[in-house]
């Protein structure tokens, strides 16, 4: 068997041995080997080369990043749960006591602990697939290029779109919690109406407003928890970002944005199309039209919130199916678990 006359410029000279023997046991290699025209020297050398062609698109997707969900850069990732669990169980914790000053062999030091209530997470999968005929296949030999890798592509896309809305928003029907449902336990800060601006939301209020909203979500944090929680990062919408970075401080050239970077050093504020009032998908208390926005103050650290994903996505084997190749794609998550609730706060009406 000639195998490198055929696949000598390919970008791949590997492939999964699972996807040949799905190819070879299938009729589709026969059926495109006999045609003079494909140029193959045998059934196996057709079933190598789709072996490959598979090989890259397969590599590509994993590779593919989109930037536009942000719940897997915003908050940190685990993958703690083993994949075929059903659910899984964690405890929910809030600290409690105080220490003091003692003197000398004293006896009655205060007892500190953790009050600690168990929940209940729960993992499902997510999947989609893509595939080619074999007509497809035979125009991918004869002009000389690969298959269309953008197929594998919008399979990651899908199900990488569906587990950044679980992180946010969470699905009540599936047992999923999300940072931002309303029965996570973090606590929500409604902002007030400016008083001497349009509206409530950050884009209208007066820049001495915004700060005061800002000022009181930390004031808030720090009291609810005795000063044990300290933020240091703040998601804000991505309009409100853009808003905000071109809203002057009056009588200055300082714009709103620089103003609480400057004066918040150790709270990175970053923008979140996902917590914009019309993010419908995302937010749920987003609107098509007169919604809210949501801001989100935490700590960003994998012992008190975390998104958690038991497999991450993962592509399985070719499957023959008619004169069809199809690759069953999926993926486990369990949306956000949420150890310290008070290590954030949401708040709604940026």
């Amino acid at each position: 068997m000639s195998e490198m006359r055929y696949d000598a410029n390919k970008p791949s000279e590997f492939y999964d041995p699972a996807d040949f023997a799905a190819l070879k046991n299938s009729n589709i290699p026969a059926t495109i080997a006999a045609s003079p025209a494909m140029r193959f020297d045998s059934e196996d050398a057709a079933a190598v080369f789709f072996a490959r062609e598979l090989d890259y698109i397969k590599s590509k997707t994993y590779d593919k990043q989109y930037p536009e969900f942000t719940a897997l850069q915003m908050f940190p990732v685990t993958h703690e749960v083993p994949e075929g669990a059903e659910s899984f169980t964690y405890y929910g914790y809030e600290k409690t006591g105080f220490a003091k000053i003692i003197s000398n062999y004293a006896t009655d030091l205060p007892r500190v602990d953790i009050k600690g209530e168990m929940k209940t997470g729960y993992v499902k999968g997510i999947g989609d697939s893509y595939g080619y005929n074999v007509q497809e296949m035979r125009a991918s030999r004869m002009a000389g290029k690969s298959l269309d890798t953008r197929r594998g592509e919008a399979a990651r896309y899908h199900i990488d779109r569906l587990t950044n809305t679980l992180a946010w928003r969470g699905d009540s029907a599936n047992k999923l919690i999300g940072v931002l449902s309303t029965d996570n336990g973090v606590p929500v800060l409604t902002l007030e109406d400016g008083a001497t601006s349009q509206g409530d939301s950050w884009l209208t209020k007066d820049p001495d407003e915004i700060i005061d909203d800002v000022k009181t979500a930390l004031t808030q944090m720090d009291n609810t928890t005795q000063h044990v929680e300290i933020p240091d990062t703040l998601g804000i919408p991505s309009d409100v970002y853009i808003g905000l970075s071109l809203k002057r401080i009056p009588d200055t050239n300082i714009s709103v944005l620089k103003y609480l970077q400057e004066n918040l050093p150790n709270i990175q504020i970053k923008s979140c199309p996902e917590l914009n009032s019309t993010s419908t998908e995302t937010n749920p208390y987003a609107k098509a039209s007169a919604g809210q926005g949501v801001g989100i103050l935490y700590k960003y650290d994998s012992d008190k919130l975390s998104i958690e994903i038991p497999m991450p996505f993962l592509q399985h084997p070719v499957q023959y199916e008619n004169l069809e190749v199809k690759v069953p794609c999926e993926s486990r998550v369990a949306g956000a678990v949420i150890y310290y609730p008070m290590s954030a706060l949401i708040m709604v009406g940026l």
